[in-house]
């Protein structure tokens, strides 16, 4: 038996690194926009695996940046980078995260795999569970100050200000941190504010999380505990969702669900002046072929459903979980704009008024692509630009920051979490670089 385990797994690293399995028939554009071509699913016996092996940045290697932008390292030496959040003041905080313990995850054969792969894509090591802190006193686009800002997390990934009020989203609980201006950091445990789904299976571990405008409501990521329910629908109780949470009391209800593994949002100012409306970037569903299924960026109803696991896009059934539920894909809510299929697209951020980056880059969306590993040829890889207008996606993306493959498919980087700055300059954490870098316009 332990030679089968083995002979097995041979072959299908020999598989991933040669990218076979099948082949995409579309390319990454047919897959991207407001109406994505979805041909018919293409499932094979053996998952199409094209792992890119992280391999780090080779010395004085860096990403390239658009037309009419200069890139730089604002920090590096750090580990497993995930999520970057600007302070008002100017401090940038990153967490420096990874997986938390999931003895449970994908147990057997299928499980001892993916964790050979999850490991050559570079995200076997433990977790820091720290938040660091980054200052750029001097202005020069290079941050010389770096404090651990909170440490002792638990896999720690969103965070968001609330007045003097320091909320952090770990893998398991929404935690609150008081917090004093310029300080470099934070002592003592904070003050649990709700549970989050957790447990030792915990599939999609990220949790995000944003606050309403008046501070009142936090919204948090809960990705699904599987691809595609293959655990058991009992596993994804209060999973595939986004919570809308009281900050002060902890209640808390489902905001929306059917959203695979949902990670950045931002806010968005609605049409004419309307409310503004609350966004998200969400991975989709694995195994169903290179072209199958987009990830995407929509808008998020109060209510809403989006299909997973039982459809995606709409009504396209996925017949791989049974019993169905026709009621529930009869009112799956199609997304608003497709970025791809198996981009990994993980963070997104709104361009800010005060963005230094060049006038083509105006009012849109910013989103980091952490890149595939169920698509042969690779996607995402990459951070994207997607224009708006009218509080809805206006255009193709344009590419911001691109190179963070070697010409041989090996990773030199992976970009995560995104945001701006307080002098208005995009910064995006890199966990295979171990980098944040700054991309700004040039001079």
């Amino acid at each position: 038996m332990h030679r089968t385990l083995l002979l097995l797994t041979a072959s299908l690293v020999a598989v991933a690194a040669a990218g076979c399995g099948e082949t995409a028939r579309l390319t990454v554009d047919d897959g991207t926009g407001a109406a994505p071509n979805l041909p018919e699913p293409n499932r094979t016996l053996i998952p199409t695996l094209n792992v890119a092996k992280a391999v780090g940045w080779p010395e004085g290697g860096k990403p390239q940046g658009a037309p009419g932008t200069t890139v730089n390292a604002f920090a590096v030496g750090l580990d497993h980078p995930r999520w970057v959040y600007a302070l008002p003041n100017g401090d940038v905080l990153v967490a420096e995260t990874n997986a938390p313990p999931k003895p449970d995850d994908g147990k057997g054969i299928r499980g001892f795999v993916q964790k050979i792969f999850m490991k050559t894509a570079g995200s076997g090591a433990p977790s820091a569970n720290r938040i660091t802190l980054l200052r750029d006193a001097d202005g020069d686009g290079v941050a010389e100050v770096r404090e651990v800002f909170i440490r002792d997390l638990h896999s720690p990934y969103g965070m968001v200000l609330v007045g003097n009020d320091f909320y952090v989203a770990d893998s398991d609980a929404v935690m609150r941190f008081p917090y004093v201006p310029g300080a470099t950091h934070i002592d003592g445990p904070g003050t649990k504010v709700v549970d989050l789904p957790a447990g030792t299976i915990n599939h999609h571990w990220t949790k995000n999380i944003i606050a309403s405008a008046d501070g009142a409501k936090l919204y948090v990521t809960v990705g699904s505990n599987s691809n595609v329910g293959e655990n058991g629908i009992a596993a994804e109780d209060g999973r595939a969702s986004i919570w809308e949470i009281d900050a002060k009391t902890g209640q808390h209800r489902v905001f929306a669900s059917g959203l695979r593994n949902p990670n950045g949002m931002a806010w968005v100012p609605g049409a004419s002046g309307g409310a503004a409306e609350l966004w998200t970037v969400v991975n989709e569903r694995d195994e169903l072929g290179s072209d199958l299924v987009p990830d995407y960026m929509t808008s998020v109803r109060d209510g809403g459903f989006y299909g997973w696991p039982y459809s995606y896009y709409g009504t396209h059934v996925d017949d791989r979980i049974q019993p169905q539920r026709p009621d529930l894909v009869a009112k799956a809510i199609v997304p608003d704009y497709a970025l791809g299929p198996h981009t990994a697209s993980l963070g997104l951020t709104a361009g800010p008024a005060t963005s230094n980056l060049p006038a083509a880059f105006g009012n849109g969306m910013y989103i980091g692509q952490h890149g595939s590993w169920n698509r042969n040829p690779r996607s995402g890889y990459k951070v994207v630009y997607v224009p708006f207008t009218g509080g809805r996606p206006s255009g193709s993306p344009v590419d911001v920051l691109t190179g963070f493959l070697s010409p041989q498919g090996e990773a030199w980087g992976r970009p995560v979490g995104v945001a701006f700055d307080k002098p208005g300059d995009l910064l995006v954490a890199d966990d295979v670089g171990d980098t944040v870098w700054r991309v700004a316009a040039a001079r």
